[in-house]
């Protein structure tokens, strides 16, 4: 299972001259922490070129929660999707903190992909890269328990995210409040708080004081002090008790 792109981001992967091209198609934008980006559902086509801060990707379920598929960073695109297929958003994308952009309308974007086969073969390969992590994480949902998914969701975010402190411990350095790192294995506040609960007294994980992240959003710092047991417990490790 993965939130985070296993691939090179593709402005990165892109020729300088390419990328330059590319993003001189749309105007700058920032977005402050809780803006929308793209809205699920919406009968929009722009693309947004992600130069610094992250998303989430979200969904709505049927039950009225909410799903989070996939954090989105420097260098990635989101909502190339319905720019190519000219149909409505498939999911909701907002920023999670500040955010540096750029803004490309559908119809440039479509344009520029036409006269650029390298970069639409990029794309591409980008929109398979998401799909095969998509049914990675259905997998997930149907096979796991909460702590065996929350285990490997915290080794993704302190591989691709954390900031590795001196004591050889890592802080994951994303602003997810407790709700968000919920929505994110398809469970319950509760059923990850308990989760993490179990975590902390077996002293793999520490969070600090509670903090507010953005408007309406509140969470606590959380440090993975050794990830090897968690790394044990998404793979191969013993089953989760059954409430959890």
């Amino acid at each position: 299972m993965s939130l985070i792109e296993q691939e090179q981001p593709l402005l990165h992967a892109l020729r300088q001259q390419d990328r330059t091209a590319l993003l001189a198609l749309g105007t700058p934008r920032e977005y402050r922490a809780g803006d929308v980006v793209l809205g699920e559902r919406a009968a929009t086509s722009y693309v947004v070129a992600i130069l610094g801060g992250w998303t989430v990707v979200s969904v709505a379920t049927e039950r009225g929660h909410r799903l989070i598929l996939a954090l989105r960073g420097a260098g990635e695109l989101v909502g190339e999707l319905s720019a190519v297929d000219r149909r409505p958003r498939s999911a909701t994308v907002t920023a999670l903190g500040r955010l540096d952009a750029v803004v490309i309308p559908g119809d440039r974007f479509r344009g520029f992909l036409a006269g650029s086969p390298a970069v639409s073969a990029l794309v591409l390969k980008q929109l398979s890269s998401r799909l095969r992590s998509a049914d990675g994480e259905r997998r997930s949902l149907a096979s796991e328990s909460v702590l065996q998914r929350l285990a490997a969701r915290l080794v993704e975010l302190a591989d691709r995210a954390g900031r590795r402190n001196d004591d050889g411990s890592v802080t994951i350095g994303l602003p997810l409040p407790q709700h968000d790192l919920a929505a994110s294995v398809g469970s319950t506040r509760e059923a990850v708080a308990k989760a993490l609960r179990l975590l902390r007294e077996q002293g793999i994980v520490r969070t600090a004081s509670r903090r507010p992240l953005r408007p309406g959003a509140w969470g606590a710092p959380l440090t993975v002090m050794d990830t090897e047991p968690l790394r044990l417990l998404a793979g191969n490790g013993p089953p989760a008790p059954s409430d959890v």
